[in-house]
């Protein structure tokens, strides 16, 4: 690339003069290419360890006059041919004209301007391609980086790092290039050098561990092997990065969501050294997850900034000293010390923010008030101006909300009006739809009498005591959250207040309020909608707590069914799972609809994070995290439940339903109130608090069975005696009951000794053990796919196990690549996880003929690609321009399994409809006008997707029977009988012979021929083929040409009879006909075949060759012998007409075939494809630019 001309004392320095005129010199650096000696080496490797190959690139081109020492370096190159394009450009474009000046100071300074303008020009260019451009040591590393691996543009790198990668117990020096979809490594050391390059979709375990062996070591492991990186300058900050970039490749794996770069990204306020923007991008987007995951905020809320304050709290009388984090919609607060308070403040409540005065005391504050009239003070700010105007900004932006906190919250039992009101003010249900406007428990408690008993007196108890705690800390999303209210929680909330408070700790209640009316709009539209989940929704709507009288009507179950079939119409990836009822019917007990739907949106995008989709992945790695947590709490009970396989059996149900399922309800709503305030942690702690209390009955354990009825009848037993609701019959109690009954557990102690006992648990821990365990069941997942499908392809193929594993392999990682590196068509949209797993991964063409080309038996040079896209359209049998696993198996297998007759049935195929596409013919008409006329009809009124599979009556027979076809044809209109059998036929799987094939045209066989002629070409036996096909095609042409007498007969239209000379018209014809494959095989010749022939026959033209020139019309058929290979001399192609009436079956084309044993032998001969999946696997030439390719040849052109 052109760069600003830098000043260059030693020229000659490390550096290699290469080519010179009187003003520039193109120079290469020792230790890159060719030669070079012991000093190559040190400079390469003094380049690789001390990261100069970074900074320097390894061609450059320097300016020179003939009175300065001072040499100008102008250009500079990762690889030959791109310097030599600019060396090209100076000679081209700028040497006659620097020639003529007199003064060497005038050369200098207008070669200079020149390049600057250049950079200038290319900069502007790019600029609206790139908005923000990284520093100049970054692009260079990116540019080796590409030249090194061979990566396209692409593949963006992140960031690059000194490392030493281990290779046995030696450690190679060298860099660790880290890009979103590979793992790169490279060294240079003395002259080895060691190259590597791992996909992160193939990364099975990331670790960071320190040992004897590998002191403070990142262990990257695979399917098949481990690396290992150590002596890093920053071992986290890389882990971290790793652990992204891992975790984005598993997102693709899952839904093939590939990586977008977020370009609204602000520009930084200093020009940070050696980051890029793409770094910026990963860090950016760690942070935002943490503090949307630290405050349950919407996926889309972005961070803007954070500093550290205090806040002053009322309720302590105390300053807090924390964090104060400011987003597009919030402004928050954490305090250093855990549990000691945490504030979350939307804009849309803030009605003020201003300065007050600093103090002693209070410097910096800034208080910000809302319009439920609270006032929050935030002091010890370093830069309180930029701050109020930052915040005063994003208040611009915000819409100003008409409804606040109060919203349907308060609206809950209030008169009619009140509610007529709030919906003029906005309110978020559609007065229209039929939808439940609070809680069903409100609604069958509604006219139940007063209970004045002692637990309702316990329930009011605790009412009170949220009451207090609303007066001195707050009420509504603005509220102060405290160790006091996690106690409050943890002791139960009331059935009251339990639908406001879930929607306030589970972050819902932002979600709703940003989104008003869009509930009421997915209900409209999905109304009536009919899908694969509605299905399974109605399915299991009768069986979502049907002990419960809310759903013992219509009522409830019409909630239930307008909850779920509208997420699934806003979540199509995720649907409907099964365990979503379950919970969901819990949300309605406690919450409007509305918002129990904003809560169900909480559990599946962000609480439980892939918990509901197809594959339950979420719960699996929840489980695989449990199983940790047992090991590292319960070693012992631990080792034991491996033994009996219990662990994953039972975890699975529990974390799902958050052990709504396993447990009696009243006991379980606890543990979901915990939930919603902790998060998952709670769900962990008390699985780990079950086993525990269990363990002395779990280790006498003999088989699952026994351990799982031991669990069963604890969960069984876990009551609430505090419960003011009439008991509910809990299935699972009533059928694992046994004689004895156990002792009840108080849901209360349970909770606190799993606090007591495991509250150690941190929600961060949890997380890196989630990441470790995500890298581990979608790679399983993948297994497991991978297996069910060579399964299912053993009875279809006769490719070994192993080979049906590689070539998935294959097949999955182009489909993969288009997912990062782009293609023609969406990736997503061709990947399905609903469908087979045969079915899920499609290719494209252009894919499809990359794998052609490596893995095909028939290499057919020029003409590859051409026959790839006929079978990719014989392939696509639906016609939607892809092509799955199965039938790219299907297509293979025929041409390396099959008999001699099954892969002349397929060549033949490729060279007819629909393979042949109709731009490949002169005119359309040529391509399909090869049948006669009854051909045609029953061709094109079968279906063309099983075109070749259609049964063709004879014309003898349609002859004999056109009689009766007029009389037969109303009785069978009125015969349904007739309609019936055809419908049975049309079922039955068709068996296709070689009768089926259609015939083939003078067009298609000359096409044919060609094929045939470039697939010999590589061959050893190249002269014998040639030879055997130059028989086959002349025997042919003599059988259509007597066919065409004999299918004719006496329907020669007069017009076609004018067309042809009256002397000899057969004749003509043949010899036409003949000239044409004559001059078909003349094209296809190539000219590794011409060469073989020795300097004798070149010099002698009489002397008899293997080749026989025919012209047209120079020579009949009869003339042609059997030792004659046809090469056309093409000087009458423009004259030549094809013969429309001329035509072969496929029986024939196998008849002629088998007399020659040199094709026999070629077409009979087993093929091996494992040597070609190795070449495949090896070779990136395909979707990857190979710079260094052409080096070699560069090098001696330049010579």
């Amino acid at each position: 690339m052109w760069i600003h001309p830098e000043e260059v004392l030693l020229a000659g320095a490390l550096w290699v003069s290469e080519r010179a005129n009187p003003f520039f010199i193109l120079q290469r650096r020792k230790g890159h290419g060719r030669g070079g000696g012991l000093s190559g080496l040190l400079v390469g490797t003094l380049d690789v360890v001390l990261d100069s190959s970074a900074r320097v690139a390894p061609y450059r081109i320097l300016l020179q006059t003939a009175d300065s020492q001072v040499y100008w370096n102008i250009a500079c190159g990762s690889s030959r041919k791109e310097i030599t394009e600019h060396w090209d450009w100076l000679e081209t474009n700028l040497l006659q004209t620097i020639s003529i000046f007199d003064n060497d100071e005038d050369v200098t300074t207008f070669v200079k301007g020149k390049i600057s303008g250049i950079i200038a020009e290319e900069n502007r260019l790019n600029q609206a391609e790139e908005q923000e451009e990284d520093c100049g040591k970054f692009r260079e590393a990116e540019l080796k980086m590409r030249r090194l691996f061979g990566m396209p543009d692409e593949e963006k790198l992140v960031n690059y790092y000194s490392c030493s990668y281990w290779k046995g117990r030696v450690p190679r020096q060298g860099w660790l290039y880290l890009s979103v979809n590979h793992l790169c490594f490279y060294s240079f050391l003395l002259g080895k050098e060691v190259t590597l390059i791992v996909q992160w979709t193939e990364v099975t375990q990331l670790e960071k561990n320190a040992t004897l062996v590998f002191p403070e070591s990142v262990r990257v492991s695979t399917r098949h092997t481990e690396h290992f990186f150590s002596m890093f300058l920053n071992i986290n900050d890389t882990f971290k990065l790793m652990e992204q970039l891992a975790n984005i490749a598993m997102r693709q794996l899952l839904d093939n969501e590939a990586f977008a770069a977020d370009r609204s990204l602000p520009k930084p306020s200093k020009t940070l050294k050696n980051v890029s923007a793409l770094k910026r991008d990963f860090d950016a987007r760690a942070k935002n997850e943490r503090y949307r995951t630290m405050f349950r905020l919407t996926q889309d809320e972005r961070l803007d900034g954070h500093t550290d304050c205090t806040l002053w709290t009322p309720f302590a009388k105390m300053h807090v000293v924390g964090q104060l984090f400011i987003s597009n919609n919030y402004i928050c607060f954490n305090s250093r010390e855990e549990d000691l308070c945490q504030l979350i403040i939307p804009l849309r409540e803030v009605s003020i923010v201003e300065k007050a005065d600093s103090s002693s005391v209070l410097p910096c504050p800034v208080s910000i008030s809302t319009k439920n009239k609270m006032t929050f003070l935030f002091a010890n700010l370093k830069d309180r101006d930029f701050l109020v105007q930052r915040i005063s900004d994003f208040l611009q932006r915000t819409p100003d909300s008409s409804w606040g906190d109060v919203s349907p919250l308060s609206l809950i039992g209030h008169s009619a009006s009140a509610a007529s009101d709030s919906v003029q003010k906005g309110q978020h249900f559609h007065p229209g739809l039929p939808t439940v406007s609070q809680g069903l428990l409100q609604l069958y408690h509604k006219d139940a009498p007063e209970d004045l008993g002692p637990k309702a007196m316990k329930e009011k108890m605790k009412e009170e005591a949220w009451n207090i705690h609303f007066s001195e800390f707050g009420r509504g999303v603005c509220m102060y959250r405290t160790s006091r209210t996690r106690e409050l929680v943890l002791n139960g909330i009331p059935e009251r207040l339990r639908g406001e408070l879930w929607l306030l700790f589970s972050g819902a209640q932002n979600e709703m309020a940003a989104h008003p009316g869009y509930y009421g709009d997915l209900v409209e539209q999905a109304m009536g909608l009919c899908s694969l989940a509605t299905e399974e929704i109605e399915r299991d709507l009768h069986r979502s707590m049907p002990e419960h009288r809310a759903f013992q009507n219509e009522t409830g179950i019409a909630a239930l069914r307008r909850v779920l079939t509208a997420y699934a119409h806003r979540n199509p990836g995720i649907g409907y799972c099964q365990a979503m009822n379950i919970v969901t019917s819990v949300l309605l007990l406690y919450c409007p609809e509305e918002e129990a739907f904003w809560l169900l949106v909480a559990l599946c995008e962000r609480m439980l994070p892939d918990y509901y989709n197809t594959r339950v992945v979420g719960a699996l790695v929840d489980q695989g995290v449990f199983e940790e947590l047992t090991r590292a709490f319960l070693p012992l009970l631990y080792e034991h439940m491996q033994e009996l396989g219990v662990i994953s059996t039972i975890s699975l149900s529990w974390f799902l339903t958050l052990f709504l399922s396993v447990m009696p309800f009243d006991s379980a709503v606890l543990l979901v109130d915990c939930f919603f305030y902790e998060g998952i942690k709670v769900i962990f702690q008390v699985a780990l608090a079950v086993l525990h209390d269990n363990m002395e009955a779990l280790l006498s354990c003999n088989d699952e069975g026994e351990a799982m009825t031991i669990l069963g009848r604890y969960l069984d037993n876990v009551v609430n005696k505090q419960t003011v609701a009439p008991p509910i019959p809990h299935l699972h109690a009533l059928l694992t009951s046994g004689d004895e009954p156990p002792p009840e557990i108080d849901v209360f102690e349970l909770i606190k000794s799993s606090y007591e006992k495991f509250g150690s648990l941190r929600s961060d821990v949890i997380e890196q053990m989630r990441f470790k365990q995500r890298l581990k069941v979608i790679q399983s997942l993948e297994d497991t796919a991978k297996r069910s499908v060579v399964r299912a392809m053993m009875t279809e193929s006769a490719f070994s196990i192993e080979e049906l594993e590689e070539l998935y392999c294959l097949f999955k990682s182009k489909h993969m690549t288009s997912c990062y590196w782009g293609s023609s068509s969406s990736a997503a949209d061709r990947h399905d996880p609903s469908l087979p797993y045969l079915e899920q991964y499609r290719i494209d063409p252009a894919q499809f003929t990359q794998l052609f080309s490596a893995l095909a038996p028939w290499v057919c040079g020029g003409h590859t690609s051409t026959l790839s896209a006929r079978l990719f359209r014989l392939l696509d049998q639906n016609q939607d321009g892809l092509v799955n696993f199965k039938e790219f198996i299907t297509g293979l297998s025929g041409m390396y399994h099959g008999d001699m007759t099954e892969k002349l049935k397929l060549l033949y195929k490729l060279h007819l409809p629909p393979a042949l596409c109709p731009e490949e013919a002169e005119s359309a008409l040529e391509a399909t006008n090869f049948f006669t006329e009854d051909d045609r009809e029953s061709y094109f009124l079968s279906d063309p997707d099983s075109s070749g599979q259609q049964e063709v009556t004879s014309g003898e027979e349609r002859k004999a029977g056109c009689g009766d076809c007029e009389d037969k044809k109303e009785d069978r209109l009125k015969d349904y009988r007739y309609y019936l059998r055809m419908w049975a036929k049309e079922k039955e799987p068709k068996t296709e012979t070689i009768k089926d094939l259609p015939r083939m045209n003078q067009e298609q066989f000359i096409d044919l021929c060609k094929t045939l002629y470039n697939m010999f070409s590589e061959e050893p036996l190249e002269q014998q083929l040639y030879h055997s096909i130059a028989t086959v095609a002349s025997l042919l042409l003599r059988i259509g040409e007597v066919g065409k007498k004999f299918n004719n007969g006496g329907k020669r239209t007069e017009h076609a009879a004018q067309a042809l000379p009256p002397d000899s018209p057969e004749e003509e014809e043949g010899g036409s006909g003949e000239s044409q494959v004559c001059r078909a095989l003349a094209e296809a010749q190539l000219e590794p075949a011409a060469q073989q022939a020795s300097d004798e026959e070149t010099k002698d033209d009489t002397s008899v060759s293997s080749y026989s020139v025919v012209s047209s019309g120079s020579l009949q058929c009869e003339d042609i012998a059997d030792d004659t290979v046809l090469v056309g001399d093409g000087g009458q192609r423009q004259g030549s007409v094809l013969d429309v009436d001329w035509s072969i079956t496929f029986e024939q084309v196998l008849a002629s075939l088998l007399t020659e044993p040199p094709l026999v032998d070629y077409f009979e001969r087993k093929r091996d494809i494992g040597s070609k999946i190795v070449a495949c696997k090896a070779q990136r030439a395909v979707e990857r630019q190979t710079s260094s390719t052409s080096e070699h040849e560069l090098a001696q052109a330049s010579v």
